[in-house]
C-alpha cells in the first residue's frame, strides 16, 4: 500500500498525485468513479475501466459458464415482440 499527502484545493477538488495517476493509468479529463465507505470514513477512487471490470467480475459469479446474458436478452425481446 502506498501513501502520499495531498490536499483539497479552494474549490474542494481533490488533487491526485501524478505518480498515482500514472500507476492507475488515469488520463486527463477521464471519468473516474468514487466510492464512499462511511463506516471506515474512506474514499476509494477507481478509473471507469476498473469500475466496469469489477462490475463484470461481480456479475460473472451469478451467471453460469457458457451462458450469454446478451443472447438471453435478445431471445427475451424477440419473444415479447412475437407476442405483440
Amino acid at each position: 500500500m502506498e501513501y502520499e499527502k495531498t490536499k483539497l484545493d479552494d474549490a474542494g477538488r481533490l488533487l491526485i498525485p501524478a505518480r498515482f495517476r500514472k500507476a492507475l493509468e488515469m488520463k486527463k479529463e477521464e471519468f473516474i468513479v468514487m466510492e464512499l465507505d462511511p463506516d471506515q470514513r474512506e474514499l476509494h477512487v477507481f478509473t471507469m475501466r476498473e469500475s466496469i471490470r469489477r462490475a463484470q467480475e461481480s456479475v460473472r459469479t451469478y451467471v453460469p459458464e457458457g451462458v450469454s446474458l446478451v443472447d438471453e436478452l435478445i431471445a427475451e425481446r424477440r419473444a415479447e415482440a412475437a407476442r405483440e
